[in-house]
This record gives structure tokens, C-alpha cells and sequence, in this order.
């Protein structure tokens, strides 16, 4: 069609992307599950080095995490969530991705990354609430099965996904670049 008609679509498209969010009510209060913005990148990044093996995988530097936001918000198979608490302080953060495949008949599988939670947060149930919340999203795009992967030594990682369902049912290899 004409510019006009794909400029519209390009802004209806960005609309909906940003729009996807959630309540997720708990017993330790209402958080908002939204999508992240470029401003949100610091706390971001800050989730992500706060854990044990945080000081040796991730960079002090901000650009690294910015340059990898742009690419990320800029497919539309991908979805960076961030979690707020009733103070609008930032407390969890996730990423999920739509990948389509031939594999299982054609089916999508819905992949979720970088989960954390602050440690102020956690033994609330809001990774619990977040996982549901992301089958929902993955559900919505098509997707027939959802994947995570984790270090194998992060034994608490394993066993919160394992007390979502999640089974060990393949042996992932993985290789520096």
C-alpha cells in the first residue's frame, strides 16, 4: 500500500508492543509487570549483576546493556519486562522471546531469560506469578511449549523452575564466540 498505510501500522504495532503489562497481586502487595524502557536499563542491569555470579558475567558498564536493549526492543519476538512494587521502584525484570520453529509440528516455543528478582523481593511468590504470567504471553503468540535455561550451579534456580513443572529433558551445550 501507500507510506501513509505502513507508517500507521509501524505506530499501531509500537503501541501494542508497549501496551503488554500485568497486575500480579500478592500477598506482599500489587507489582506491575510492564514493558521496559530505555530509562529503565540501569535497574536492569543492576538486577542482573546481584547475584553470585553477577560480579563475573556482567559489565559495570551501562553501554554494553543499552546497545543490547536497543536490538532487543526492536524485534518484535522479543519482550523485556520490567516488575515495579507499589513504590515504582523496579524489583524484577525478565526477558521473553517468541521463537518460531519447524521442529514439534511447526510449533513456537516461548524462551525466558534473565529472570530476577531483588532480594527484597523474593519468597513473595513474584517469580511464580511472573513465570504464570509469561505462559500467558507465550499461550497468546502461539507458542506450545516454553523453555528456560540455567547455570547448573544455581541449585535454587533449578529447583524453582522444577517446582513450576519445568523438567531437565535435554543437555544444553553452549560455546564462547
Amino acid at each position: 500500500m501507500g507510506g501513509w498505510l505502513d507508517l500507521l501500522v509501524a505506530r499501531l504495532q509500537a503501541a501494542a508492543r508497549t501496551s503488554v503489562r500485568g497486575i500480579l497481586r500478592l500477598a506482599g502487595g500489587t507489582f506491575r509487570l510492564e514493558h521496559a524502557t530505555r530509562d529503565d536499563v540501569p535497574a536492569i542491569a543492576a538486577l542482573l549483576s546481584d547475584d553470585d555470579f553477577g560480579p563475573d558475567r556482567e559489565s559495570p558498564e551501562l553501554a554494553p546493556y543499552e546497545a543490547a536493549y536497543a536490538l532487543v526492543v526492536r524485534d518484535r519476538s522479543n519482550y523485556l519486562g520490567v516488575v515495579r512494587n507499589e513504590e515504582d521502584c523496579i524489583v524484577a525484570t525478565m526477558q521473553l522471546t517468541v521463537i518460531p520453529g519447524l521442529s514439534r509440528g511447526g510449533s513456537s516455543r516461548l524462551q525466558i531469560e534473565g529472570l530476577r528478582v531483588a532480594d527484597a523481593s523474593r519468597s513473595q511468590g513474584l517469580g511464580t506469578a511472573m513465570v504464570e504470567w509469561a505462559h500467558a504471553f507465550g499461550r497468546a503468540r502461539g507458542a506450545h511449549l516454553s523453555q528456560v535455561t540455567t547455570d547448573e550451579a544455581r541449585e535454587r534456580a533449578r529447583a524453582f523452575y522444577a517446582r513450576l513443572g519445568y523438567r531437565s529433558a535435554h543437555v544444553g551445550l553452549k560455546r564462547h564466540l
